[in-house]
């Protein structure tokens, strides 16, 4: 009599005693088998046969397997194939989730990225995203799969696991200087501002296609300067004719009006280049940053200001641009000051962050910042916060140098799962830090098959530190060797809350108590450091689309908790809770000393109501540089113009005071980039809503904002 099976999606097919020798080999090919195969699987066809007249599903199959096993004592082998089992289940649930995500993208892009669109470059990268992340999974050691997939970590841009790395500051004057190749000939050193200011926006996009994350010209202003001297060489010969005319002072007027004009082209097209142009295949302008402020001659601080006013006119009809971030860099001596040489470049700055949001502002007066500009290091950073100075096996400071790859802890679940044992917790933590350390271990040994070749820009090309010498068939191990490898967290002020019952914003003891949680994962990264010889860091977790993966998954195996997982994201990092009516002063005094802690990157926010002056944000600074310790800093505001004539509107108007339109396009600040609020992740959606303004009005200290 024929037997027919029934698959798990409803066909049948025919019965084959072939397909069950095949599983009870599989899973116990480590095992010595007690009687031989044959009958064993015989066993489990009479059984069969007896209880089942014409047709058996898979699972009942699996069934009888696993009792057969059982009676015929054979408990190692049926544990094994109880594994595989389940092991074969997890697999399938992957693939048919990955279907299911594989369809929705089809119907529209979700929100993991803010900076991805919706269009079918955009929907055949997430595919590709989506199914490379699946591979990584079930290919790496199920215990670290595991990990990731309930929760415990998350391994950032796990589609990328096996392919590349991360981010990169760009030292741009040097590749300039020797002149680089982006796969058709060869690039060589530009005459002009308008070249350099072209070729600095090739670079980016170039880059960000080797890599996953963003990249930053690491001193911009200054590697501008030698074409701006270039420029105004080439305008003296052309116009050289006309000095015995006008006269020496109106010749240098003239050619000084003529080289401010070439400067300014020059800016605005960078501006408008980092917004159009793209990278990944089409789905993305690059994540791009700038990093300017400490002008080294004339010439760089011309560049400074005029790529400032630039920004500060936005793109054709008033529209914010989203890229690049900049980060304004300040220091007492330099431009902090109203005696420092250059303190009308600062005043600039705060003037166009209040129209636009950017500049961000970076702190080298913080100590661990001033420690290495005093050896004639310049740090830096990202909007994405990527921060890295320090250097077991090479040069120090950021030049050519990035994150190799972050993995973050789900700091609030340790802090639920303590259970006010604090015991537990350190415990708990410690046995997190491990596994976060074995993840990107485990990471470091796959990317180190890597080959030059597969890079074939950022190290081909040398941008990277370590990449000297390499052949195309040669291990990218040394460029590894000179990144860092970034354990993170999230939500601190939750794991607070759940130790405590209160958070860092309203609780000296549980700011206290915060301190130390960070600063003993600071302590593990450094003590990792010496005893891999690799570079390690505490990293605060920007946190876009994981802010709102975690806290679900807390939800369901945790259930609803006041303070912890009842709202729709975990809160970034050590920050302040969002909601949470605190003053400028105060916060920044409480995020102030993560800054130090967190050595691969940091922020602090500070979110006001309406649009701001320059003055008030120059006070904000000043306040947060001259009275903490507190490195980089974002103001935040929720900016909101008219698509059609680029009016700015205040909150919740809907139609333009200007044209009538309806078209309003709001713009917020996320994980350290500006984005479209449409383009803003469910989580990052809910905690955008939670946002309150910040005034004096809770502290004790006071500022006059």
């Amino acid at each position: 009599m024929k037997y027919y099976v029934i698959k798990r999606d409803g066909r049948k097919v025919s019965f084959d005693i072939a397909k069950i020798q095949n599983a009870i080999e599989r899973s116990a090919k480590n095992l010595n088998l007690l009687m031989p195969l044959e009958s064993i699987c015989s066993e489990v066809e009479n059984r069969i046969r007896q209880e089942y007249t014409y047709e058996i599903t898979v699972e009942q199959i699996q069934d009888l397997i696993e009792d057969t096993l059982v009676d015929l004592r054979l408990i190692d082998i049926k544990n094994s194939y109880s594994n595989y089992r389940k092991e074969r289940t997890r697999i399938r649930d992957l693939k048919s989730e990955l279907m299911d995500t594989v369809h929705n993208i089809g119907v529209e892009t979700d929100r993991d990225n803010a900076n991805v669109g919706n269009n079918f470059s955009s929907k055949l990268l997430r595919i590709a995203s989506e199914t490379n992340k699946w591979h990584n999974l079930s290919k790496m050691p199920k215990k670290l799969a595991k990990l990731h997939e309930l929760g415990d970590l998350y391994y950032h841009d796990l589609d990328s696991y096996n392919l590349t790395i991360n981010c990169l500051h760009i030292d741009t004057g040097k590749v300039f200087e020797n002149g680089f190749n982006t796969g058709y000939g060869t690039i060589r050193q530009p005459k002009r501002i308008e070249s350099a200011a072209e070729l600095s926006c090739i670079l980016l996009q170039s880059s960000q296609n080797d890599m996953f994350g963003g990249q930053s010209h690491v001193n911009f202003d200054n590697d501008m300067a030698p074409y701006v001297v270039f420029t105004r060489e080439e305008i003296l010969e052309e116009y050289s004719a006309l000095k015995a005319l006008k006269g020496e002072e109106a010749f240098n007027t003239f050619i000084e009006n003529k080289l401010i004009q070439r400067v300014r082209q020059a800016m605005q097209g960078i501006v408008y280049n980092l917004n159009t142009m793209h990278s990944r295949a089409g789905s993305q302008v690059p994540f791009s940053s700038l990093n300017i402020g400490i002008p080294q001659s004339k010439e760089a601080a011309l560049v400074c200001q005029i790529f400032l006013e630039e920004y500060e006119k936005g793109l054709g009809k008033n529209e914010q641009p989203i890229f690049p971030n900049i980060i304004f860099r300040v220091k007492s001596g330099v431009n902090r000051n109203p005696s420092d040489p250059y303190y009308a470049l600062f005043q600039l700055a705060c003037k166009v962050a209040a129209i636009r949001m950017n500049p961000t502002f970076m702190n080298l007066d913080a100590d661990f910042n001033l420690a290495y500009y005093n050896k004639g290091i310049l740090p830096a950073t990202m909007g994405c916060r990527t921060y890295i100075c320090s250097n077991i096996n090479g040069p120090e400071g950021p030049n050519r140098r990035g994150n190799n790859a972050p993995t973050t802890i789900n700091l609030p679940r340790i802090g639920i799962a303590a259970k006010g044992n604090m015991d537990r917790f350190w415990e708990l933590l410690d046995q997190k830090l491990n596994e976060a350390k074995e993840s990107l271990l485990h990471r470091y040994g796959i990317l180190k098959n890597l080959k030059v070749k597969d890079l074939p820009f950022v190290v081909g090309e040398g941008l990277m530190l370590g990449s000297e010498g390499l052949g195309p068939n040669d291990s990218i191990d040394p460029i590894l060797k000179n990144g860092s490898w970034s354990i993170g967290f999230i939500g601190l002020a939750e794991t607070l809350v759940a130790l405590t019952g209160k958070h860092h914003g309203e609780c000296e003891k549980a700011r206290e108590l915060g301190y130390q949680i960070v600063q003993c994962m600071r302590d593990f990264t450094d003590k990792t450091t010496e005893d891999t010889h690799m570079n390690w860091s505490c990293y605060a977790t920007p946190a876009e689309g994981l802010s709102g993966k975690f806290v679900i998954q807390d939800r369901q195996h945790f259930g609803l908790i006041p303070g912890v997982t009842d709202k729709d994201y975990y809160t970034n990092s050590y920050h302040v809770p969002v909601g949470f009516p605190i003053s400028i002063p105060d916060k920044i005094q409480i995020e102030g000393p993560f800054h130090k802690m967190c050595n691969a990157g940091h922020i602090s926010y500070i979110e006001l109501d309406g649009y701001p002056t320059g003055e008030t944000i120059e006070k904000i600074v000043r306040y947060a540089y001259e009275n903490s310790n507190i490195s980089y800093i974002g103001i935040n505001f929720h900016l909101r113009y008219c698509k059609d004539c680029g009016t700015y509107v205040t909150e919740h108007v809907k139609n333009c005071p200007t044209c009538s339109s309806t078209r309003i396009q709001g713009i917020s600040r996320v994980t350290g980039y500006l984005s479209l609020d449409e383009r803003f992740g469910s989580g990052k959606s809910a905690e955008r809503q939670d946002r309150l303004a910040h005034d004096e009005n809770h502290s004790n200290t006071y500022i006059n904002v």
